[in-house]
């Protein structure tokens, strides 16, 4: 009898996990693989959500904890805590000695991940590379290319640039994003299961959701920090103004994320906001629901350009975040302006719902993903490609 190959995955942050609870389900339930789930840095932290709860909730076992964070939200803090990362998930990949360490799209702690497991010659396998974005997220992500020996990409485009990095095309797999599987189970849901108010606490006024609502989320953008909280304001501003029923979500853990807090609580403190709901944090099957009957999702997240473009929820990027990502058909680029914001909102309104597109796969991938696991050699050095 083979024995079980030990898969360490990392999950960093809550989109991380939202991202692939499909891989984590399949590995799990794969009979040749044992799963290894590390959970670190902001996924264990509650003022972004506490994502560990959801996981445990969701009945995976932990093998370790990674508390790497340092406070300040600046690019000081952002360079520190994936140092520390380092560190960190040394001891623990000495500890649990897994066959392949999994590491998750391109948020600065992933790079601690892609690091400690090359230095320990430990093959790595990197999830959504080949990806462009034109920020600091790119720069991670192509590094991280560079150091994995296995890559599970969402796209034919993104395949063909990993490659194009000098990669060995056998080890390049079109396998689609994980998270258009949990896309996938509720794209023909008719109503929202929930009451998002009842079942997530969070705070601000209620309003009656029956009639649309919008969502907001909206991150800062590494490279612009400085301007974190000017950004935010232009949305509040346009938010402030269509008085739309809405629920917004709290930023991610990046540098500038003080500045869009502040900003956000700021003009809580001057404005009334009789339509706008704030929520930390939503299980992932639960925000899609919460997408799939929105009227539109505003604001950077990449689940506007992947997830929505499959549910066909129409969405307005704001700035640069997601620069050169591949697109749907459901999504419309602004700037940081509240007049081109809030004229942006209404015309998407107006249009209703996008076609569905399978541009980032069709729902199988956490699947793809297991079993590519079970077969692949497991090696930690490069065949020249150049």
């Amino acid at each position: 009898m083979n024995q079980k190959r030990k898969i360490a995955v990392v999950i960093t942050a809550r989109p991380s996990y939202s991202r692939v609870k499909t891989v984590l389900e399949a590995i799990d339930n794969h009979p040749d693989l044992e799963l290894q789930l590390i959970v670190a840095a902001s996924a264990l932290l509650d003022r972004y959500g506490s994502a560990v709860n959801y996981i445990e909730k969701d009945g995976f076992k932990i093998a370790a904890r990674v508390f790497n964070v340092l406070e300040g939200e600046n690019l000081t803090a952002a360079a520190k805590t994936t140092g520390i990362g380092i560190l960190e998930l040394s001891s623990v990949f000495d500890n649990l000695k897994p066959d392949i360490a999994v590491t998750v799209a391109d948020r600065f702690e992933t790079m601690a991940t892609a690091i400690a497991a090359s230095y320990m010659n430990i093959p790595l396998a990197h999830i959504q590379g080949g990806e462009v974005t034109g920020n600091i997220d790119e720069k991670v992500r192509h590094s991280i290319t560079k150091l994995a020996d296995y890559h599970f990409v969402a796209s034919e485009s993104a395949k063909e640039r990993v490659i194009k990095l000098g990669e060995n095309p056998e080890m390049v797999f079109n396998t689609g994003c994980p998270s258009i599987d949990l896309a996938k189970e509720i794209i023909e849901s008719e109503n929202l299961p929930f009451d998002p108010y009842e079942k997530y606490g969070g705070v601000g006024a209620k309003p009656d959701l029956s009639k649309g609502y919008l969502v907001v989320m909206q991150h800062p953008v590494t490279t612009e920090y400085k301007d974190s909280r000017k950004h935010i304001e232009s949305t509040l501003e346009a938010i402030y103004k269509l008085d739309r029923p809405t629920l917004w979500f709290w930023p991610n853990v990046d540098a500038g994320a003080d500045g869009t807090s502040t900003g956000i609580r700021a003009f809580r403190e001057q404005h009334l906001l009789p339509n706008v709901h704030f929520f930390k944090n939503m299980e992932g099957r639960d925000f899609l629901q919460l997408l799939k009957h929105s009227d539109c999702l505003i604001g950077n997240s990449s689940v506007g350009i992947r997830e929505c473009a499959f549910l066909g929820v129409p969405v307005v990027n704001i700035g640069s975040r997601q620069n050169r990502r591949d697109r749907g058909g459901n999504s419309v680029d602004v700037d940081y302006s509240q007049e081109q914001i809030e004229n942006a909102i209404l015309d998407s309104i107006k249009k209703g719902k996008a076609v569905s597109s399978s541009i980032y796969g069709n729902g199988k991938a956490g699947e793809k993903i297991a079993e590519l696991l079970t077969e692949v050699p497991l090696q930690f050095h490069k065949t020249i490609m150049y």
